[in-house]
């Protein structure tokens, strides 16, 4: 197999020169066969050099080989003018040389390069022609071998170049598919990668977002009470470690799961759901903001995908409120069963600016809408009638989809 290589390689890349050596080859064959003579011999036994072409037959052999140089070029036309000097010899008279040669190379070259009607157009015309003008035109009686020889190898060259054609196409069409499905595999790997990425970021961003921000205001109020107030500092300052504690257990958890599979040091926390609401609402209530809940007592015992998204929106509508409502503000917090769905709705009556500017470069809202649109929910948010700041999530208990609809009003940190 290793010598073939080299060669194969070296063909693709030269083909006049392969054309060009398949042409002086065809001559040589063609000289040869014409001092050949089938029935030269004692009881018509074929014989070798009792007979020799003529000048005109060396001629025509010539000019049929030189043509078969053009032959990828130009295959229609090396095949009319192989198929001329053949006619011109069959009907010259004896010796005759075998310049049909030339014309099956031309008319298999055809088969080849073109589809299967042309084929069968061509093959059929040329294989008519010359059979037909070599039985009535030619000196030998129409059953003749030398005529049934030219019928027999012009149709063995249009059904070898239409067999050839057929099996590079197959080829061709097996290659095309496998980098076709090389490219899917490679764009799927990219969307996955670039689908955990958004997850991780998401969750370490609603992680991070609410225990700092709970942390802001807990040492926000410590520092403001320190010297009037130092018992209500401390415990400002209580609330603070048991928020940073609680950020550090979570990033552990959510960290945890870039570690590989097996890994011991791995944390098994299960991700947090509404079973924790009241937790969560208590962090808020402690940093200074009235909530209130309303959660049915079905809304326990979700899938988890359902679940962990709609903890992480209550987390970050509070969030949000506890940072652009205003220090007066109140919120509340509905978790309700409607048909199939689950809606989330966190309301607060803050007269402070509930979203940040447009340039502020949040990604609270933007959170939402990639959890609900993951499980094939909807996500709303925007400002209330009369004030304050509403978000309202309807996320599907059954039958997760793969995409969903978000409409907002702008974005939060």
């Amino acid at each position: 197999m290793a010598p073939v290589t080299p060669f194969v390689r070296w063909a693709r890349t030269h083909p006049r020169a392969m054309d060009a050596a398949l042409a002086a080859a065809v001559l040589c064959c063609m000289i040869l066969g014409s001092f050949a003579d089938p029935h030269g011999g004692r009881g018509g036994t074929p014989t070798f050099g009792t007979r020799s072409p003529g000048p005109l037959s060396v001629v025509l052999m010539t000019l049929g080989a030189a043509a078969l140089v053009l032959r990828r070029r130009a295959p229609m036309a090396v095949l009319a003018a192989t198929s001329a000097v053949t006619l011109a010899e069959l009907v010259t008279g004896e010796p005759r040389a075998p310049v049909a040669m030339s014309a099956v190379v031309a008319l298999y070259t055809v088969a080849a390069t073109t589809d299967r009607p042309t084929t069968w157009r061509v093959g059929l015309a040329t294989i008519t022609v010359l059979t037909g003008s070599a039985m009535l035109a030619g000196p030998l009686p129409w059953y003749a071998q030398e005529n049934l020889g030219i019928f027999a190898w012009t149709g063995m060259a249009a059904a070898a170049g239409d067999a050839v054609r057929s099996r590079r196409a197959f080829v061709d069409a097996i290659r095309e598919r496998a980098e076709r499905a090389e490219r899917t595999r490679e764009e799927e790997a990219r969307r996955r990668v670039a689908e955990e990425r958004l997850r991780i970021a998401r969750d370490l961003h609603d992680v991070v977002a609410h225990h700092i921000a709970l942390v802001n205001v807990q040492a926000g109020v410590a520092a403001h009470i320190m010297d009037k107030r130092p018992d209500q500092a401390k415990e400002a300052l209580s609330h603070v470690r048991e928020a940073s504690r609680s950020a550090l257990n979570e990033l552990r958890a959510t960290v945890g799961l870039l570690r590989q599979s097996g890994d011991p040091e791995a944390p098994t926390e299960p991700a947090p759901g509404l079973d924790r609401l009241e937790d969560l609402v208590g962090t808020f209530r402690n940093a200074g903001l009235p909530v209130e809940v309303a959660c049915a007592e079905r809304a326990t015992g979700l899938p988890a995908a359902v679940d962990l998204a709609a903890y992480r929106i209550i987390q970050e509508a509070l969030t949000n409120v506890r940072k652009h409502a205003g220090a007066e503000a109140k919120a509340e917090v509905s978790v309700v069963l409607v048909g199939p769905n689950i809606e989330v709705t966190v309301i607060d009556n803050g007269p402070g600016a509930a979203q940040p500017s447009p340039d502020s470069g949040g990604h609270g809202l933007l959170g939402m809408r990639e959890r609900t649109a993951a499980i094939g929910g909807s996500c709303s948010a925007g400002p209330r009638y009369g004030g304050g700041f509403r978000v309202h999530a309807i996320l599907p208990v059954q039958g997760h989809a793969t995409a969903g609809r978000t409409t907002d009003t702008g974005d939060a940190g």
